[in-house]
């Protein structure tokens, strides 16, 4: 049987296998928005953060060389 005929064949016989996705394709979007909603949170938790024990950054400026602008 030539690639044509089988190609013809398969296209007759009509059936094909369908994955049904768990939930609706609308649901995969509002997880990928949640999740990016929580990682947004956790970085946004760190803002700052440096800033927060100003007295051993300034020890670690004084000791480094470097200069403060307070």
């Amino acid at each position: 049987m030539s690639l044509l005929a089988t190609i013809a064949a398969a296209a007759e016989e009509g059936h094909h296998v369908v994955n049904e996705l768990p939930f609706p394709a609308v649901v995969f979007g509002v997880i990928v928005f949640a999740l990016f909603c929580v990682i947004a949170a956790v970085t946004f938790s760190f803002r700052d953060v440096a800033n927060r024990h100003s007295a051993k950054a300034d020890a670690y400026a004084r000791e480094h060389g470097s200069a403060t602008h307070h």
